[in-house]
C-alpha cells in the first residue's frame, strides 16, 4: 500500500508510515494541483493538512485512492460528496488538538479581560498606563457557549474552574444531556442577551455562517466579548467592526477570519480588537497527537479496515468490528440473496432488526446490507463507503426498525425487500459467536450457510423428483455438500436449497428447469 504526505506534517505521523511493514510512503510537500493530479493515482492513501485542496478533479484522478486523512478537524479543502461517490473514506482527527484550541480559546478570554496584548505593546513603547488598561475578572460571570462538542465541553469545564457560569445553546444536543454536565441549555437569543462572554465551537455550514452578524450582535449585552477559534466566517467582520467601534461590545478576539491571512482589515485598527494568526491547534502536542492519530486511521483502514473518525462512513474500532463482523456477514449476504431473488428493479429495502444487535450502532450493518445488494449489479464499483450514496441515486429507499427482544432469538434480522412487481422476505441470525445464518426465504423457513455456490429450487411435492435432480447434478459431476427441503402444503410444492462444491453450469441449470415437475431454478452465488 502505498501513501502520499502531501502536507507539511510532524515527524512523529511519518514515522508510524516509514515503520509499519505493507506501507511505502512519499513525503511530497507544495504540489501544484496539476501535479497532484498527476501522480495521485499511485497512491492508496491520502495524508493531508489544510494546503492541499482535494477538489473532484483530483479524485477524479485517484484511481487506486482508499482514504484520505487530515491531519486536524477541518474538512473545507475536500470535496466530500466526490470522494464519498468514489468510495473512498475521508477521516480527520477531531480529539488530537480539542485541549488545545479549547485552551487558547480560555487564554483568548483571559487576554480580552486583562488587556494583555494591548498592554504589552504599550510597555514596549515606553509607556506606562496602568488607568488606560484597567480589565474586568472573570470570576461570576456569565459565558455562553455556542456549540458544546469535544472542544466546546472543555472550553466549558476550565471556565467552571474560573467559577464562570456557563450556559449552553446546542440545538443538536438534548437539553438532559446537557443539564447531566452541569451546563444550563438555552436558546440562542437567551444565550445572547445573558452572557458578558460568548465563544463559538461549531462547524461552518449554511446556518452557522454569518450567525454573528449586526442583528444578532445587537441582541447581546452593552460591554459584552465574542471569541471565535472555531471556523472563519460564521462572525461577519464587518458587522463586528461596527458593534466594537461603537463601543456596543467591549472586546473581540479572533483566531480565524473569511480569508486568511486575512490582510489590512478594519479591525485591526480597533484597540478592543486582538487577534492571533489560526493558532488554535498550533502547538507542538497537537501536532504531533493529529500526526499521529491520521497515520494510525490511515495503516488500520488500509492494512486492517478499521475505520475511525471518518465523516462519510459510519466509524467502527477494530474492537467493534471484531463483535459486528459476523452481523456485517450476515447483512452482506442477506442483501446480495435479495437481489438474486429479485425479478424487477428494487425500490425499496425494509429491515428490521432485534434483540442484542441493537445494543450496536446498526448504521454499519444497513450499510453492509446495501454493498451486499449492490454488488451482483455493480460488483466492485460499489463498497462500503458509496453503498448508501449508490442505493440513493437508484432511488432505493431504506426503512430501519429495531426491537429490543426477540421471541425465538438473542438477535435477529428480517429484510423485507420490495420490487416493481412484488416482495420478498429473508431473515437470519447469528448462531454462537459468529456463524451466520438465514433462518427465511420467503415462506420457507430453514437453517442455511449463506455461502458458496447455491441452488434454490421449487419443485412439485412428488416422490422420485429431489432424485432426479441429485442425478442430473451427479451426472455431470457437480456434488451436493449441503441439502434442504422445505414444504409448502397449501401447494403441495417443496423448495429445495442446495448447495454445490462447484459453479453449476449454465445448461445444466436449463436441463434441471426442463425435469418433470420442477417449476424454477435459481443460481444464487453467495
Amino acid at each position: 500500500m502505498k501513501v502520499l504526505v502531501s502536507d507539511a506534517m510532524s515527524e512523529v505521523g511519518v514515522k508510524i508510515f516509514e515503520e509499519t511493514p505493507d506501507i511505502d510512503v512519499d513525503v511530497n510537500t507544495g504540489l501544484s494541483p496539476e501535479e497532484l493530479k498527476t501522480i495521485i493515482g499511485e497512491y492508496d492513501g491520502l495524508a493531508i493538512r489544510s494546503a492541499t485542496k482535494v477538489t473532484a478533479d483530483i479524485i477524479e484522478a485517484a484511481h487506486n485512492l482508499k482514504v484520505i486523512g487530515r491531519a486536524g478537524i477541518g474538512l473545507d479543502n475536500v470535496d466530500i460528496p466526490a470522494a464519498s461517490q468514489r468510495g473512498i473514506v475521508v477521516m480527520n482527527t477531531p480529539e488530537g488538538n480539542t485541549i488545545t484550541t479549547a485552551e487558547h480559546t480560555i487564554a483568548m478570554i483571559m487576554a480580552l479581560s486583562r488587556n494583555i496584548p494591548q498592554a504589552t505593546a504599550s510597555l514596549k513603547q515606553g509607556k506606562w498606563e496602568k488607568k488606560k488598561l484597567k480589565g474586568q475578572e472573570l470570576f461570576n460571570k456569565t459565558l455562553g457557549l455556542v456549540g458544546s462538542g469535544h472542544i466546546g465541553s472543555i472550553v466549558a469545564d476550565r471556565a467552571k474552574g474560573l467559577k464562570m457560569k456557563v450556559i449552553v445553546y446546542d440545538p443538536y444536543i438534548k437539553p438532559e444531556t446537557l443539564e447531566k454536565l452541569d451546563l444550563e441549555p438555552v436558546s440562542f437569543d437567551e444565550l445572547l442577551k445573558r452572557a458578558d462572554y460568548i465563544t463559538i465551537h461549531t462547524p461552518k455550514t449554511d446556518e452557522t455562517t454569518d450567525l454573528f452578524n449586526r442583528e444578532t450582535i445587537s441582541k447581546m449585552q452593552t460591554g459584552a466579548m465574542l471569541i471565535n477559534c472555531a471556523r472563519g466566517g460564521i462572525v461577519n467582520e464587518q458587522d463586528l467592526y461596527e458593534a466594537l467601534e461603537t463601543g456596543h461590545l467591549g472586546g473581540a478576539a479572533l483566531d480565524v477570519f473569511a480569508t486568511e491571512p486575512p490582510g489590512e482589515i478594519k479591525l485591526m485598527s480597533l484597540s478592543n480588537f486582538i487577534c492571533t494568526p489560526h493558532l488554535g491547534a498550533s502547538t507542538e502536542e497537537a501536532q504531533d497527537n493529529v500526526a499521529k492519530d491520521v497515520a494510525e486511521q490511515i495503516v488500520a483502514y488500509l492494512l486492517h479496515g478499521s475505520v475511525k473518525n471518518a465523516v462519510n462512513v459510519p466509524c467502527i474500532s477494530a474492537e467493534l468490528m471484531n463483535t459486528l463482523r459476523p452481523y456485517a456477514t450476515l447483512l452482506e449476504r442477506m442483501g446480495s440473496l435479495q437481489t438474486q431473488l429479485a425479478d424487477s428493479a428494487i425500490v425499496e429495502a425494509e429491515i428490521a432488526y432485534s434483540g442484542k444487535v441493537t445494543e450496536h450502532d446498526l448504521a454499519p450493518l444497513t450499510t453492509a446490507m446495501l454493498k451486499g445488494m449492490l454488488t451482483p449489479i455493480l460488483k466492485d464499483a460499489v463498497n462500503f463507503v458509496n453503498a448508501p450514496y449508490v442505493a440513493a441515486d437508484r432511488g432505493i429507499k431504506v426503512v430501519e426498525s429495531r426491537r429490543r427482544t426477540h421471541e425465538h432469538f438473542a438477535s435477529h434480522i428480517k429484510l423485507k425487500v420490495k420490487t416493481l412487481e412484488g416482495e420478498n422476505i429473508v431473515s437470519g441470525t447469528i448462531f454462537g459467536k459468529e456463524m451466520p445464518r438465514i433462518l427465511r426465504i420467503n415462506d420457507f423457513y430453514l437453517e442455511a450457510i449463506p455461502e458458496g455456490h447455491i441452488l434454490l429450487i421449487n419443485n412439485q411435492d412428488s416422490p422420485g423428483v429431489i432424485g432426479k435432480i441429485a442425478s442430473t447434478l451427479g451426472k455431470h459431476s457437480i456434488n451436493i455438500s449441503r441439502m434442504q427441503v422445505g414444504e409448502e402444503k397449501d401447494k403441495k410444492q417443496n423448495i429445495i436449497l442446495l448447495t454445490t462444491s462447484t459453479v453449476v453450469p449454465e445448461d445444466v441449470l436449463d436441463e434441471l428447469r426442463n425435469l418433470e415437475h420442477v417449476f424454477s431454478a435459481r443460481k444464487i452465488e453467495l
